[in-house]
């Protein structure tokens, strides 16, 4: 048997094989809307309830990566993974390349919440999970800073993706939006960057689910050192919007950078 045939064979036992654990997944997310919401909404100790729904998505989805390895979809390589599991409070904050991205955070980070399109709170597969585990919507831009707040008061880490969708491509990003930088600057919590990279190209924007690639994905999550907010603050008695603009802007710029510096991006002329 040729190298083609044998290519062609693999390409599409991985359409398959991404085709069933999508399928695993909306099923799952179904079953979790419709078993385990209720149980969570009614438990009189909402705060123990969200640290057992919050455990619950963590294994799952840590169960997703290892099964989409097992089947030879993608590949994944983790750098500085042990900061995510630090204790205390933190935002991580990264770029957002593929679809698999926060399945990828939640399965590294064992205490979470993230915050999510206003979109997912009607979609059948994630309504019951991101009420269970009081994920924030980012409807209302006021209510996002409050309830991300919240959750940092309750020592969760929160995972946000500023460019508020999918990267566009062609080594650049979306303007950050500054919701995580007003939690930041209200919480007085740090700001952990992470790069995420795919290649070759998946689940990205304007790609379907099928559009499988010629050769296993490699995705690839670098977790950098946490930034201080002084290396970005001003003086104490900038406005907040205007703090939080610095922030945003200056966490964009590090993590353009690093994307560049580590390979994820080409090297400029």
């Amino acid at each position: 048997m040729n190298a083609s045939v044998m290519a062609r064979i693999d390409r599409s036992w991985r359409l398959v094989a991404t085709g069933a654990a999508f399928m695993a997944f909306g099923a799952c997310g179904v079953l979790f809307s419709v078993a385990v919401f209720p149980f969570a909404w009614l438990w009189p100790h909402r705060a123990s309830s969200q640290r057992v729904v919050a455990t619950v998505i963590h294994w799952f989805f840590r169960a997703l990566v290892a099964l989409l390895e097992a089947l030879g979809v993608m590949k994944l390589e983790v750098s500085g993974a042990e900061t995510l599991s630090a204790r205390g409070p933190a935002i991580v904050v990264a770029n957002h390349p593929t679809y698999l991205d926060v399945v990828l955070l939640l399965a590294l980070t064992p205490r979470a919440c993230c915050v999510v399109k206003n979109a997912h709170w009607g979609n059948p597969c994630f309504w019951g999970i991101v009420r269970a585990a009081r994920y924030v919507s980012n409807a209302d831009p006021s209510e996002l800073i409050e309830a991300g707040a919240r959750q940092l008061a309750a020592g969760y880490t929160m995972i946000v993706f500023p460019e508020g969708t999918r990267s566009p491509g062609g080594d650049r990003l979306h303007p950050f939006s500054r919701g995580f930088a007003h939690m930041a600057l209200r919480a007085g919590v740090p700001v952990r960057p992470v790069l995420i990279d795919c290649d070759p190209p998946a689940f990205a924007k304007h790609m379907r689910w099928y559009h499988v690639p010629q050769r296993p994905f490699r995705m690839r999550v670098a977790v950098l050192e946490p930034l201080a907010l002084e290396r970005f603050t001003t003086a104490a008695d900038t406005p907040p919007a205007a703090a939080a603009r610095v922030l945003a802007q200056g966490v964009q710029a590090h993590i353009t950078e690093h994307l560049f510096a580590y390979g994820f991006f080409k090297t400029r002329n």
